[in-house]
């Protein structure tokens, strides 16, 4: 596993530096450029010195199991994830370590989903592809919508299944946290928060005061290649969801650190 560091954290524990990009959209999401296959995803993260990435199709997963084929070997960590739209047209970064936990998670989706069709000339292809990025077959169904799973329901239910929910890009003007609710609901219990690219980590709790008290992860949200940002440090043992929330605790010696990233791409989704 390729990593910046590696420093002590308790007696046999070794810690590595993980340069992170959490929020990457392969061809199955319609907003996403037709570049956004498997290796050439594998091969830009790795250019750009990240260790860990999350594949996050809008309400889909189905090429999530092609990126992390496409990586085996290579040095890359891929977590299993999606962008879940929730009933409030909330956008959550959902993310598992198992494909297995994933499908699971999956199934309530498609079950809560409503049975739209895709208007390719408006919203854009849906490709399912292999780990070559070769076609394997069009997403009928449109993955732009609303589920009728609740922010409440997806955060509570996403860790029953062992993993972590995260709203996404919560300072965007739609789809976002702080777009339609305004601030964080009493009670809902994130282990983090999704800041844009376009949000200085610096200025952001005075910007909007609703994020203090709440670590932040800012992410790319990356449709294209040149979206990459890689702006997440995280200390971890391993690139495991359970490490990812000590890093987002600060518990046990893991830590997450936001670096400054120069001339960010301004990009609204």
């Amino acid at each position: 596993m390729s990593a910046e560091g590696a420093t002590g954290a308790g007696e046999g524990t070794i810690l590595k530096t993980y340069v992170a990009e959490l929020h990457v959209h392969s061809v199955l999401s319609p907003c996403a450029e037709i570049e956004m296959i498997p290796p050439l995803i594998v091969r830009e993260a790795l250019e750009r010195g990240i260790d860990l990435i999350a594949v996050t199709d809008h309400n889909a997963s189905a090429n999530v199991g092609a990126v992390v084929e496409a990586a085996s070997g290579t040095g890359l960590s891929v977590l299993a994830g999606i962008e879940l739209e929730t009933s409030e047209a909330i956008h959550v970064v959902c993310l598992f370590d198992e494909l297995e936990a994933l499908e699971a998670w999956q199934r309530v989706v498609d079950a809560r989903s409503p049975d739209l069709e895709n208007d390719i000339d408006y919203y854009g292809e849906q490709f399912v592809v292999d780990a070559t990025g070769d076609f394997v077959r069009r997403e009928p169904r449109l993955l732009l919508a609303s589920t009728g799973i609740s922010l409440k329901e997806a955060v509570e239910d996403v860790a029953k299944l062992g993993g972590i929910a995260i709203p996404a890009h919560v300072d965007a003007p739609k789809y976002s946290l702080l777009g339609a609710l305004g601030s964080v609901p009493d009670g809902l219990k994130v282990e983090a928060l999704e800041i844009s690219r376009n949000l200085d980590p610096s200025t952001a709790a005075e910007r909007y005061p609703q994020l203090r008290g709440y670590p932040l992860l800012q992410n790319g949200e990356v449709h294209r290649l040149s979206e990459f940002l890689g702006a997440n440090r995280l200390e971890l043992a391993a690139p495991t969801v359970a490490e990812l929330r000590l890093a987002l605790r600060g518990e046990a010696g893991r830590s997450l650190a936001l670096r400054r990233v120069a001339e960010p791409h301004l990009t609204e989704r």
